[in-house]
């Protein structure tokens, strides 16, 4: 027999076990350092703050535009209603950028993000709302399977069926629940905490390893005594002060110096281990220990192919999922642009744009679109592509032609 608390933890592989008990088992428990680390404690070490900033606010300041498919490719579908909600402003309170930051921070964090969605009459979305990943319990309806959330609010629960739901989880067991990145790697955020507070109280030590203070005689009260000598020379303000010994009394410090035990190397090791986790590049946190010139722009490029585009496919087609109608799935689509990021400095743009439009598959409005310039009308040229005139067909090579000949009235081989 099983008791109706403890059901949750018989339910089956395939079925969304996340919720507020089994998170604070599975994120909240001690790592092998001693530390508690939790999505919000894991924030104050800075290698991860920067790895969260990163990511979100990279991914929050592309372009989010809502296209449609036509004959010739695709355009911009700006009277769709979800082309102003994701471009411009997803509520009356955020901006699309903090709007996609936030989303962002809980993917990195939790590993889901859950959006609350509001639609008119006609099914058409008119405002997107972010919930609390650690407020969500992610269930199914015993007879049908379907999928269901439950918030908790600060008046109580609140029941969301699945098409009310923006749900996008980041890597999970079983595609429908991602597991928390913090949770994963607690064991190395832990130890990133532990050295930081180990360097905070060697300082507030007053920079000096612990040590006896001996005395040739009995001292009957050695708890004053060190009172009174931590309250004189305890802490960093009381640094380099000279001590004062009576008595006969001497001090011979028993600490290892930090050096000796590799504290920065490990403090070192951890932005790589955390970087590591996230997929950032160091230099992009300040570790720039091990970048040149030659390989940062290298290590960028990475970053945007490897890092940056799988979590923009992960919102793009979420979003797809989610917000469409389903007269509308395979005729419009959301999607970033991401070549402001692939872009090299000017030189390098100047040369690329000067081949594309000497080999016709770029015209000048292509050109001026891509470096935000306002665009040449149609009937001035801006939309004419143009190809070098000394190109011929391989088929072609070598074969007479005749010209006219303007001066002789003729023709002539050429």
């Amino acid at each position: 027999m099983k008791l109706p608390f403890l059901q949750r933890f018989f339910n089956s592989r395939a079925s969304p076990t996340n919720d507020f008990f089994s998170g604070f088992l599975y994120a909240c428990g001690m790592s092998g350092s001693g530390k508690a680390v939790n999505e919000r404690t894991a924030m104050q070490t800075t290698a991860v703050n920067a790895c969260v900033r990163i990511l979100s606010e990279t991914i929050a300041s592309l372009p989010l535009h809502t296209y449609n498919y036509t004959d010739t490719g695709k355009e911009k579908a700006y009277k769709h209603p979800l082309y102003y909600l994701l471009h411009d402003a997803p509520n009356p309170e955020m901006t699309s950028f903090v709007f996609r930051e936030t989303l962002m921070s809980h993917l990195l964090l939790w590993g889901n993000a859950y959006t609350y969605i509001v639609r008119d009459g006609r099914g058409n979305v008119i405002e997107l709302w972010p919930l609390l990943p650690d407020r969500m319990r992610v269930g199914r309806l015993g007879n049908s399977g379907e999928i269901y959330y439950c918030y908790q609010t600060s008046s109580g629960e609140l029941n969301l069926r699945a098409d009310e739901v923006m749900h996008i989880p980041a890597l999970g067991y079983d595609g429908l629940i991602g597991y928390s990145p913090i949770s994963m790697a607690k064991e190395a955020i832990g130890l990133s905490l532990s050295t930081e507070e180990f360097g905070a109280k060697f300082f507030a030590n007053g920079a000096n390893p612990g040590g006896v203070l001996e005395h040739p005689g009995v001292v009957k009260d050695p708890a004053r005594v060190r009172d009174s000598w931590n309250a004189v020379y305890q802490g960093s303000n009381n640094a380099h002060k000279v001590a004062v010994l009576e008595e006969g009394m001497s001090y011979k410090p028993i600490g290892i110096p930090p050096d000796a035990a590799q504290f920065l190397e490990t403090r070192k090791f951890q932005i790589a281990e955390i970087c590591r986790m996230f997929r950032v590049p160091a230099h992009m946190v300040g570790d720039l220990e091990r970048s040149t010139f030659s390989n940062i722009e290298n290590q960028s490029l990475e970053f945007v192919i490897y890092t940056i585009r799988p979590w923009l496919i992960r919102l793009e087609q979420a979003m797809a999922k989610s917000l469409l109608l389903p007269n509308e799935k395979g005729i419009y689509f959301p999607k970033f642009a991401v070549e402001g990021l692939l872009r090299g400095d000017f030189k390098t743009r100047m040369e690329g744009y000067a081949v594309a439009r000497q080999n016709g598959w770029m015209s000048v409005n292509n050109i001026r679109e891509l470096e935000d310039m306002n665009l040449i009308p149609a009937e001035e040229g801006g939309d004419d592509m143009h190809v070098n005139g000394n190109f011929a067909k391989l088929s072609q090579a070598g074969l007479w032609t005749q010209k006219y000949d303007g001066t002789k009235g003729g023709t002539s081989n050429v």
